[in-house]
């Protein structure tokens, strides 16, 4: 009776330590996903803020009483060869006296109905940032719209 407990109690001991390894082993493996998730979300925020600067910046250089810049698409590169992420940028316009070819935003009635001088040439800029699919088990996709008087 003796050596069946012990063969028992060892087995159930092999069972539990077997278990445990088991846990760990699935959670370090978590951590290190979520830690790469984690990051690849944060580089895809900083995009989203640089690719609206760099609208902004488009924007300043661009001649709007000829034609409006409607769409800028770029793709973040860091080594020259992966692309980890695509960037896309849509602007559409708010003012009086535009180009006929302007965009403006769609719901907005009154868009190229401005009265006051400060509010004319106003740009809703949309920049999406999207990751591709092979850098992350899950799509990151960031959006940010901004109102902006270039």
């Amino acid at each position: 009776m003796r050596k069946g407990f012990s063969l028992l109690t060892a087995l159930l001991f092999m069972i539990l330590v077997a278990t445990l390894g088991a846990l760990a082993i699935s959670l370090a493996a978590q951590s290190a996903k979520q830690t790469s998730d984690i990051f690849l979300q944060q580089q895809a925020e900083l995009l989203v803020q640089s690719g609206t600067e760099y609208a902004l910046l488009a924007l300043s250089a661009h001649d709007h009483s000829i034609q409006c810049l409607e769409n800028i698409n770029a793709t973040y590169t860091p080594d020259g060869t992966t692309v980890l992420f695509d960037i896309n940028i849509s602007m559409r316009y708010f003012g009086n006296g535009l180009p006929a070819n302007c965009p403006t935003p769609s719901g907005i009635i009154n868009a190229n109905n401005i009265d006051t001088n400060e509010s004319n040439l106003t740009v809703m800029i949309d920049t999406i940032v999207t990751s591709r699919s092979d850098i992350s088990t899950e799509l990151i996709r960031v959006h940010r719209r901004t109102l902006q008087k270039p």
